[in-house]
């Protein structure tokens, strides 16, 4: 597993890529798939964000995704949604 929250850990060539995550609720620390995870491309920093369900609270988790991370889960095959400006 990774130290580093959000950095894809791979255990073989066939293996699915695994993400370390923390929840800010109940301070768990635990590996979610690609499939687990959700990213949202906004129009900025504030708006770029990835989210996920905490396997042992069930709380919702949305923390900031900088541009190291959505590489680390676009790369990874995380599910990602652009959000367009209604402007």
């Amino acid at each position: 597993m990774s130290g580093l929250p959000g950095v894809p850990s791979q255990r073989s060539a066939s293996a699915p890529v695994l993400f370390t995550a923390a929840c800010p609720d109940c301070r768990a620390r635990f590996e979610l798939s690609a499939g687990a995870l959700r990213l949202a491309i906004g129009a900025s920093a504030r708006t770029t964000f990835y989210s996920f369900t905490c396997p042992e609270c069930e709380a919702a988790v949305r923390k900031p995704a900088g541009e190291r991370i959505v590489e680390l889960l676009t790369g990874g095959g995380v599910r990602t949604l652009r959000l367009h400006s209604t402007v």
